[in-house]
């Protein structure tokens, strides 16, 4: 039987469904946004950076912004005022967590990723007083000045070669040994080892970039069974090698306990989680899989996140030798090369917090946070954001708004000279850690971590770009994902101050 004469009828009914689906998005009073095409909504607008694709979008329909990206209506903020009203004012209906699909059942047992409940306060709570309380990160920095003298080290042996220093890696070495020190009391990769320090930030590289791809799954949910794309599976065996390695760590330390092996250093963190679930009897929730998950995303936002806020942090400097000529003269000034940085020498550094905080302006390490979700419906400045809504904070777009920042597209840390920043949520301007009940509970570790590392490297060192690179310049191309890293890896030249 022929189809032709069905198809006006067809056309018809179809045009009708898409025109009532217009009408019933027009009643639900959605914040502003653009006209959604038939099935697709507005996936075609976003490209492979949905952070500029979103906040080009937030300049035509306002900082509280609607879309739909396929059959899952997604709500944008994009300016201080709108995140303080998601983050904060209506922080309690807004802190559920959107769940990517490939994350899969690593969201069971993550902090990052488990629902708004009793058990991820607990956690939340063992994280916030047992490992990152400022008194337990103090008793690790003699591991943290131990860490800078083999940075240092290593580079000054690429220096008098001549070899170029690969910035990223260093600084991603680094970052993973701070943070398997400080929770293993171990290294697990070594700088003058280039084959095994790259095949883990490959891994971790990897990891992000699958926890961040745009997914099939999650723009039409009703397809995530069938895993169109493999993005689930891909990351459960790249999360299983990752938990190789941390099952490793905990059985050996278990063993130890069990034959009454004593450690003479400070506790580290695996020591800390093992106490805190024998004091609590297995009331803190610490089972196995909750330690490979906490462990996981210590490692993933530790070492990628850390190493990549350095990496963005050198490259913007190497491009303005202003900047870099006021970082080192600071230096000189505080410290001179005669010793080492120490973390008591941060606070005496306020250009170089500057340079931390224009980095974190320019390059957010997560551009967009993590998906929240709203577990109520919910009134912010008279739009309606729905039960189940996704909801995102383009801290990127927040840092190009011109007016917050005067000239947002420039390189300028003298902005932030003689202002305090309050990471935590007192600045909606700056919230590179989120805020709220959701802001990143390894904050404090992570802003020691990158002042200490980039002020070590300015500190012994004069940075060149390599003779090819300076007639082309600098490639500050992003590579979008979980993180926003560099699409090409940062070389320069060392020389010995």
């Amino acid at each position: 039987m022929s189809v032709l004469p069905w198809l006006p009828w067809l056309v018809v009914s179809f045009l009708s469904i898409y025109l009532l689906d217009l009408l019933a998005h027009a009643r639900r009073r959605l914040p502003p946004g653009p006209i959604p095409l038939p099935l697709i909504g507005s996936l075609h607008l976003m490209g492979d950076q949905p952070h500029r694709s979103l906040a080009r979008l937030t300049r035509i329909h306002g900082p509280l912004m609607s879309i739909r990206l396929g059959a899952v209506t997604t709500v944008v903020a994009s300016s201080p005022d709108a995140a303080r009203d998601i983050l904060q004012k209506h922080d309690a209906v807004l802190a559920g967590r959107f769940v990517n699909d490939a994350v899969g059942d690593h969201a069971r047992d993550s902090v990052a990723w488990l629902p708004h409940g009793p058990r991820w306060r607990s956690l939340r709570k063992t994280m916030a007083t047992e490992l990152f309380a400022p008194h337990r990160l103090d008793a690790l920095q003699g591991l943290r000045s131990d860490k800078m003298r083999e940075l240092v080290a290593h580079i000054a042996r690429l220096a008098r070669d001549g070899v170029e220093v690969d910035v990223g890696r260093v600084a991603f070495t680094t970052s993973l040994n701070l943070l398997s020190g400080t929770i293993f009391s171990k290294d697990l990769a070594s700088l003058d080892d280039h084959g095994g320090s790259k095949e883990f930030q490959a891994l971790v590289s990897e990891v992000m970039k699958c926890g961040g791809s745009p997914n099939v799954s999650d723009f039409f949910p009703v397809l995530a069974r069938a895993d169109l794309q493999g993005l689930r599976r891909r990351l459960a065996q790249l999360l299983a090698r990752l938990h190789q390695v941390f099952d490793a760590e905990v059985d050996r330390r278990l063993r130890g306990r069990e034959l009454g092996e004593t450690r003479k250093e400070h506790e580290d963190f695996l020591d800390v989680l093992l106490d805190v679930t024998e004091r609590d009897g297995g009331k803190a929730g610490l089972d196995r899989d909750t330690l490979r998950a906490l462990f996981t995303d210590l490692f993933l936002a530790g070492s990628d996140s850390t190493s990549s806020m350095v990496e963005w942090a050198m490259a913007e400097l190497l491009k303005n030798p202003s900047s870099m000529a006021k970082a080192h003269e600071e230096l000189a000034q505080v410290i001179s090369t005669t010793r080492s940085v120490e973390e008591s020498d941060i606070n005496q550094l306020p250009y170089i917090q500057a340079v931390v905080n224009e980095t974190l302006r320019l390059h957010p390490p997560g551009p967009l946070l993590l998906p929240h979700q709203a577990q109520e419906a919910v009134n912010i400045a008279g739009f309606t954001v729905p039960q189940g809504a996704r909801v995102l904070v383009n801290l990127w777009a927040m840092g190009q708004d011109e007016s917050i920042w005067p000239e947002p597209d420039k390189f300028m840390p003298e902005r932030f000279l003689g202002r305090t920043v309050d990471f935590r949520g007192g600045d909606f301007e700056l919230i590179p850690f989120g805020a709220g009940r959701r802001v990143c509970p390894g904050m404090p570790l992570a802003i020691r971590t990158v002042h200490l590392v980039l002020a070590t490297l300015l500190n012994q060192f004069e940075w060149k770009i390599p003779v090819e690179v300076e007639r082309t310049g600098i490639d500050m191309s992003e590579k979008f994902g979980v993180s926003l890293t560099k699409a090409v890896p940062l070389g320069a030249i060392a020389t010995m101050i």
